[in-house]
């Protein structure tokens, strides 16, 4: 067992699986449907579809408590008394949970907190990268591990593309106006994450299968990502034929390793039923 336990929370959408095989801890986000809270990753995402569609209505999300995080880091405290936790947080830009492990944190001296400025998979991969160098460096101190993580985090990109805004605008996120431009039009707004921000960008038009290929060479290119692995997050109602394309058009780029990520509850509030997005590491930091 390494000396250090990372720790991250359900919206980074890590799989129990990833979680598992890397000993990544979880730390629930929520939602809440009419009120009644749900930890994210405790259900299906459909239900949230469902939820909109039974009530026109979305269900609310929200960050990581101080409770939420005093639990996991004493129970990793019980559990590995001699372990440092790093934590890689969710953008803190976008939700409470960095406050709230910080403020989980203050009589606790073994917990570094550090904001990855990511979200979703984006979060998630530099997880995984920081785990893999742990096992890689297993004597590595928690200041190598927080700096490598440092990094890592600046490497990172992220964007992802809704099919259609309409789970944006019922969250009061777009107009109306444009909701209904977007239909007519055919417009898929790229959403990047920049500085940690949720950033409208280059606007496509077209069928979902072609413009989510197309944002695959675009943002290969855009952002020189390493050809080694390419993360990809889909909501639930993503179709087959956009799944071929994305896969086609990142082989043509040269990606040798696709991970497909099904978005947990907090994504698929804000982005919506068959939204697609992708995530990679800068060759240049």
């Amino acid at each position: 067992m390494n000396s250090i336990i990372l720790v991250a929370e359900t919206g980074s959408d890590l799989t129990p699986e990833l979680a598992a095989q890397y000993n990544i801890q979880m730390v629930p986000m929520h939602v809440a449907f009419d009120s009644t809270p749900v930890d994210d990753g405790s259900f299906h995402p459909q239900k949230i579809v469902d939820f909109h569609q039974e009530t026109g209505k979305l269900p609310t999300t929200s960050g990581s408590t101080p409770e939420d995080f005093i639990k996991t880091f004493d129970e990793i405290h019980a559990k590995w008394p001699e372990a440092q936790i790093l934590y890689l947080a969710y953008s803190a830009i976008t939700t409470c949970s960095y406050q709230s492990a910080v403020i989980a944190s203050e009589e606790r001296d073994y917990v570094t907190a550090i904001d990855t400025q990511q979200v979703s998979i984006g979060q998630g991969m530099v997880v995984v990268e920081v785990a893999k160098f742990l096992q890689a460096n297993p004597n590595v101190s928690i200041q190598e591990a927080a700096e490598f993580a440092r990094r890592t985090a600046k490497q990172a990109n992220m964007c992802f593309l809704p099919d259609n805004l309409a789970f944006l605008r019922a969250g009061g996120r777009v107009s109306n106006a444009a909701y209904l431009g977007s239909r007519i039009l055919s417009l898929h707004p790229c959403i990047e994450i920049l500085d940690g921000k949720l950033m409208a960008t280059k606007k496509y038009r077209g069928k979902m299968e072609k413009v989510a290929a197309q944002l695959i060479r675009d943002y290969a290119e855009s952002y020189h990502l390493q050809r080694d692995e390419l993360w990809l997050v889909y909501t639930v109602g993503l179709a087959d034929e956009v799944r071929q394309a994305v896969e086609s058009a990142a082989r043509e780029c040269g990606f040798q390793s696709l991970r497909w990520i099904m978005a947990n509850g907090v994504i698929t509030t804000h982005g919506g039923p068959a939204a697609f997005g992708l995530a990679g590491l800068s060759s240049e930091s």
